[in-house]
């Protein structure tokens, strides 16, 4: 057994079809199978559901998987310690995050470049369930999100908590004059325009729904999608209004926008940076997040 095949065998659960895995792994598909065979007849398991294509890991390939990434994420923050002993902290970041958190990540990210500026960041937008999925299997070094505290315990990860400063309204004031008249958005009147809003399946969507639901209130919902650019542009030509965590929106991004605060019961998960608990980090987590929090509002 060697690093290499633990390597091949996280790729294509990642990929989940052979041939983008030998891809990822930068081998021939021949080669990746082969490497793979010789893994399961070393262990004397069958680890992988094989038909024409990549169907699964038997239960025992799952079990197998698991030490997989443990030691594929110790070999690789090993790999990043030794690069950072020699170059300084260096490297690309792997992040998850929640859309509409309660931060602008790439002001966060543009503050931590002033300690770090070798540091590279590859971003990917998930949903709650994906991103603690992504965080307990090391296909992220760390993730900003909404999170169940207890959960955050649990699992013993370093958590920053971010500030929670409520959710507010972005609109156009040429289509939507009226709401210029009211310091604060009730949800009744709220609900009475029409919302661009996050797909159904995000959390802070969940929450809208459920705090409108409780009013038995009723929204038309103009724009719905994953893109954050998609939701503001929408509001940008005045086609709804848009409901987001305040300190999501960079100032900049808002041009000829106007915002309002909405009277709402606060979320109940907490907005978080998190990463692995100490010793399980990878280094350049570890030297993010210890940066990060310095950064982030009270």
């Amino acid at each position: 057994m060697d690093i290499k095949q633990l390597i091949y065998l996280c790729n294509l659960e990642r990929e989940r079809h052979f041939g983008r895995a030998a891809e990822a792994s930068f081998v021939s598909q021949p080669t990746l199978s082969m490497r793979l065979k010789n893994l399961e007849r070393e262990l004397g398991l069958s680890l992988i559901n094989r038909s024409n294509n990549f169907d699964g890991f038997t239960p025992e390939g799952e079990r197998v998987l698991a030490w997989a990434r443990e030691i594929v994420s110790v070999y690789q923050g090993l790999k990043l310690e030794v690069e950072s002993l020699k170059h300084g902290v260096n490297g690309t970041l792997r992040l998850g995050v929640m859309p509409q958190c309660s931060v602008a990540l790439p002001a966060l990210l543009k503050a931590v470049e002033a300690r770090y500026p070798q540091l590279d960041y590859r971003v990917s937008a998930m949903s709650a369930d994906q991103l603690l999925d992504a965080l307990n299997s090391h296909t992220v070094d760390g993730g900003i999100g909404f999170f169940e505290l207890n959960a955050l315990r649990e699992l013993h990860f370093q958590t920053a908590l971010l500030k929670d400063s409520g959710v507010e309204a972005v609109f156009n004031p040429e289509f939507f004059p009226a709401l210029l008249e009211h310091q604060t958005l009730d949800l009744p009147l709220l609900a009475s325009q029409p919302l661009c809003l996050a797909e159904p399946t995000r959390y802070f969507r969940r929450y809208l729904d459920s705090q409108l639901r409780a009013r038995e209130l009723l929204p038309r919902v103009i724009v719905e999608s994953a893109s954050i650019m998609q939701l503001l542009q929408s509001a940008q030509v005045g086609l709804g209004v848009m409901v987001s965590p305040c300190g999501h929106l960079l100032p900049e991004m808002l041009q000829n926008l106007q915002r309002r605060p909405i009277a709402i019961a606060p979320m109940g998960r907490q907005a978080a940076l998190v990463i692995a608990e100490p010793g399980r980090a990878t280094p350049l987590a570890q030297h993010f997040f210890d940066e990060a929090r310095g950064h982030l509002p009270d």
